[in-house]
């Protein structure tokens, strides 16, 4: 489709986050499954419920502009997706796997904000107020669970994921002493 109004702008824009949210639909279960920490599997299911809200709504806009409810590949989301399946599978220990879970899911979000901000713009500069309330909605509902992601990384599952680092560095730490005693005994 070429572009040539804001509206034609706003409309590839819509096709855009309409796949994005499309593709977080099919990963957020893989990723609830892979998080080991209650508290972030409840965060991310219940995500779940809101993204498929989210659909709802870019539907009904397309519906108030005549517009069938069809996605434009986001290859952005797509990248995301993929970089957190990564991340996922290289994780070994279970509280990095969910630090890497919260990083990865944030990143989302943060373009999801970016995304429904601009949505929102657009449709409040094309007179589109009903529409520029249900983005509005998103975007409020992408922020807080920014927000809930940051309070869980920050308030634990980060925090656990760094204990186990200094545990093991303790680990070597001490192994490494032994040795250093067993070398000077046998001298």
């Amino acid at each position: 489709m070429k572009m040539q109004t804001l509206k034609d702008l706003y409309i590839d824009e819509l096709k855009d986050m309409y796949d994005a949210e499309n593709q977080i639909v099919k990963a957020l279960p893989k990723m609830a499954k892979e998080a080991t920490n209650e508290e972030l599997r409840a965060a991310i299911e219940q995500h779940l419920d809101q993204t498929q809200t989210h659909i709802e709504r870019l539907e009904q806009v397309f519906e108030d502009l005549g517009e069938k409810a069809k996605g434009t590949k986001c290859e952005a989301t797509k990248g995301l997706i993929e970089e957190a399946k990564r991340m996922m599978e290289e994780a070994e220990d279970d509280d990095v796997r969910d630090a890497a879970i919260i990083g990865s899911a944030q990143k989302v979000e943060h373009y999801e904000i970016a995304s429904y901000g601009t949505l929102r713009t657009y449709a409040e500069l094309l007179g589109f107020d009903e529409q520029a309330e249900l983005l509005q909605e998103t975007l409020d509902e992408e922020k807080e669970t920014d927000e809930n992601l940051t309070e869980l990384a920050v308030s634990s599952i980060n925090i656990e994921a760094n204990e186990d680092e200094e545990s093991e560095e303790s680990e070597e730490e001490g192994q490494s002493n032994r040795v250093n005693r067993s070398q000077k005994a046998n001298k």
